[in-house]
C-alpha cells in the first residue's frame, strides 16, 4: 500500500490508464478537434472508437466508490485516475467517467428507486445514453440554491415542471436522453426541504432546449451547455428521486465526490500545462539563450511544481477523509480543494500561455481551452466566494465566546 491507502489494483489501473493516454488519447486530440469542427453537435467517430478500446481493457466506470456498479475503488484510489484523465479535454468521456454523467449516476446509485436504476442508470453505465443536470437558472443568483424558482407541482399521479434552466452541461450531446431537474415542490416548507429532484426525459412534451451557451467562445461541442425551457412538462410521480423535499440532501451527496473529481482533473490539466511549459522553454531561445535559462521562466516552473504538489496532497487528503469519515466530515477539505485546484490550474496555465506567446492563445495547443475550462470551474459547483465564506464561518466558530 502506498500513502493514502492505494491498492495494487489501483496502481495497476494507473499504469494502464497512462499507457492508454499515450497510445490513444494524445495522438488523437487533433483528430477529435477536427471531427468536432466539421461535425458540430454530432458524436465524433473517434470517441466511439476509443470507448470500445477503453471498455475492452477494463478502463470503464472507474468511479462510483462504495458501489457494486463501478470499479470498486475508493475516492482516494480514483482521484489519481481522474487526474490522469484531466490531462486531455475529451479523455473522461472515453472511459465513461465524464461529468455530469458521473454525478447523475451517483445520484441514481444512492437515491434512485429500482425502477429508476433499471430505466436510466443501466444505460448510463453502459454508455449508450448521456444525461444533463438542470439546477442553475438565468433569472436568479443560483449560487444561493434557495433562490431557485422552477416549480415542480404534484397533479394526481404526475408532477408538472415549469421553469427555465441554463448551464445544463451535456444537454447538447446527441445521446443526452435525461435531465435531473431541481425545483420547488413545497415553497413554504422548512428551509432545506422545499426543493426536490426529478427525472425528466428530454423528449417529453414541453421540454425545449433553446440554445447552447458558449464558454469564452468555446461551444464545447458535442457536449454543450444548454439553456432549457420546461413549459408545463408532465412526468410520472415515480420520477421523483428519493422523495419530495430531498433536493438539498441529494445535492450535498452528489457534489462532494464531484468536487473531488473536478479538482483532480484540474490538477491533471495543471500538470500537463507545466509539462508544455518546460518542454517549450527547452526548445525556444530569446536574447541569445534558451527560455529555460531565463530566471523568470525557472521561477514559474518552480512555483508551478510547488503549487501543483500542494493541491494534489490537499485533494488526496480530502478524498481520504471522505473514505474514512464520510462526505459530511470532509466538507471543509472538499471546500478548500474546490477553491485551490482551479486557481492553481489557472496560474500554471497562465504561465504556460505566456511562455508560448501567441501560440498559447491559439487552437494549435490545448492551453487556451484548458484555461477556459479552469476559469469556469471557479464558478461551477459553487463559486469560490461561497466556499470561502463557509470555511471562514467554520474557522471562526471555534474562537467565538460560548
Amino acid at each position: 500500500m502506498t500513502p493514502f491507502g492505494m491498492s495494487e489494483r489501483a496502481e495497476l489501473l494507473q499504469t494502464q490508464l497512462l499507457r492508454f493516454m499515450d497510445d490513444y488519447i494524445y495522438p488523437n486530440e487533433q483528430v477529435f478537434e477536427q471531427q468536432v469542427r466539421t461535425g458540430g453537435f454530432q458524436i465524433p467517430p473517434i470517441i466511439e472508437e476509443l470507448k470500445e478500446k477503453a471498455r475492452s481493457q477494463g478502463l470503464w466506470n472507474l468511479f462510483l466508490p462504495e458501489s457494486e456498479y463501478g470499479a470498486g475503488l475508493t475516492n482516494r484510489e480514483y482521484a489519481p485516475l481522474a487526474e490522469i484523465m484531466g490531462r486531455s479535454y475529451f479523455a473522461s468521456e472515453v472511459f465513461n467517467c465524464d461529468a455530469p454523467d458521473t454525478g447523475n449516476m451517483e445520484v441514481l446509485v444512492r437515491y434512485g428507486s429500482p425502477q429508476q436504476k433499471e430505466q436510466w442508470l443501466q444505460p448510463l453505465l453502459n454508455g449508450t445514453i448521456r444525461s444533463c443536470f438542470s439546477m442553475t437558472e438565468p433569472e436568479v443568483a443560483s449560487s444561493d440554491a434557495m433562490n431557485i424558482r422552477t416549480q415542480i407541482v404534484r397533479e394526481g399521479n404526475d408532477y408538472v415542471i415549469t421553469g427555465r434552466k441554463w448551464w445544463s452541461s451535456g444537454a447538447g450531446h446527441p445521446l443526452c436522453r435525461i435531465s435531473i431537474v431541481m425545483g420547488l415542490t413545497n415553497p413554504e416548507g422548512p428551509k432545506y426541504e422545499r426543493q426536490s429532484m426529478i427525472l425528466v426525459p428530454l423528449d417529453t412534451p414541453g421540454v425545449n432546449v433553446r440554445r447552447m451557451l458558449p464558454v469564452f467562445g468555446y461551444d464545447d461541442a458535442p457536449h454543450g451547455h444548454g439553456e432549457i425551457d420546461f413549459d408545463h412538462v408532465r412526468v410520472p410521480a415515480d420520477n421523483i428521486i428519493w422523495g419530495e423535499g430531498k433536493g438539498f440532501a441529494i445535492a450535498q451527496g452528489r457534489l462532494g465526490p464531484g468536487r473531488i473529481h473536478h479538482s483532480m482533473r484540474m490538477i491533471g490539466s495543471a500538470e500537463r500545462a507545466l509539462e508544455f511549459m518546460a518542454r517549450r522553454s527547452l526548445e525556444r531561445e530569446t536574447f541569445g539563450k534558451l527560455l529555460a535559462d531565463q530566471g523568470v521562466i525557472r521561477q514559474w516552473i518552480a512555483q508551478s511544481r510547488i503549487a501543483i504538489d500542494q493541491a494534489r496532497l490537499l485533494t488526496l487528503w480530502a478524498a481520504y477523509k471522505m473514505d474514512t469519515e464520510g462526505n459530511k466530515a470532509a466538507r471543509r477539505e472538499i471546500a478548500m480543494i474546490k477553491v485551490v485546484a482551479p486557481s492553481v490550474a489557472l496560474a500554471v496555465l497562465d504561465r504556460a500561455i505566456q511562455t508560448f506567446g501567441g501560440a498559447g492563445v491559439s487552437d494549435d495547443f490545448p492551453l487556451a481551452r484548458m484555461w477556459a475550462n479552469a476559469r469556469t470551474l471557479r464558478i461551477a459547483d459553487g463559486p469560490d466566494e461561497v466556499h470561502l465564506d463557509q470555511l471562514a464561518r467554520d474557522e471562526l466558530r471555534q474562537y467565538r465566546p460560548h
